[in-house]
């Protein structure tokens, strides 16, 4: 499947923008490597900053939950050193970049992941025309379930993950390719959904052994 190991990343949170105070509650970090997880790195946050109810409705967390989970400062160092340098991947992925890079700076704590990949886009880009594209309904329409409750970190990031390992299946079937490099995938997310398609087949033509 994968030519080398893809992270997918998934956060719940206060809200939506870490530039207006916003912070992580919960993080799941799931490593992908021969075609299924191999390695998670899950955990609650403790932000110290209050959880608003509508999240508590949507997600389950508590303000209790997150009052005892292990701080920002040992939870954030430790997910950036468990992403390292791999290719990190998380659907609808520019939010959760921008909320890991905006904890890693609060500590001083630099992110390193090797590219980025955004199975939201890939999947409008490799299944066009699917009437969502919300991770819940795609998942459903792929046949993909979820086995623990939807907007907690790790399920998200599971049913994600499943996805990806999906999408990667696919390519390797329909253009014939042994093994997908993550750097593919990255540079998918930048390929106009018109040109797909040639783009792909110009790639798996450069990937063919010769004769």
């Amino acid at each position: 499947m994968f030519e080398r190991p893809i992270v997918m990343l998934d956060f719940e949170t206060t809200g939506l923008s870490p530039d207006a105070g916003d912070r992580i509650t919960e993080v799941a970090a799931l490593r992908i490597a021969d075609g299924r997880v191999v390695e998670r790195y899950v955990s609650l946050v403790n932000c110290g900053v209050r959880v608003p109810s509508f999240i508590t409705q949507l997600t389950g967390i508590t303000q209790a939950m997150v009052d005892g989970a292990p701080p920002a400062a040992d939870v954030v160092p430790a997910l950036i050193d468990f992403i390292g340098d791999d290719v990190l991947a998380a659907h609808n992925a520019s939010f959760d970049e921008k909320f890991l890079k905006a904890e890693g700076a609060r500590l001083g704590h630099a992110c390193r992941h090797g590219g980025l990949v955004c199975s939201l886009k890939l999947s409008r880009r490799v299944f066009p025309g699917l009437p969502s594209y919300k991770l819940g309904e795609l998942s459903r329409g792929l046949g993909i379930r979820f086995n623990s409750r939807a907007h907690r970190a790790e399920a998200d990031a599971e049913v994600a993950a499943q996805l990806l390992m999906h999408i990667g299946r696919h390519l390797g079937e329909a253009y014939g390719l042994a093994g997908v490099d993550p750097d593919l995938l990255v540079a998918l997310n930048r390929v106009a959904a018109a040109k797909v398609e040639a783009f792909m087949g110009v790639y798996a033509a450069g990937r063919r052994v010769p004769a």
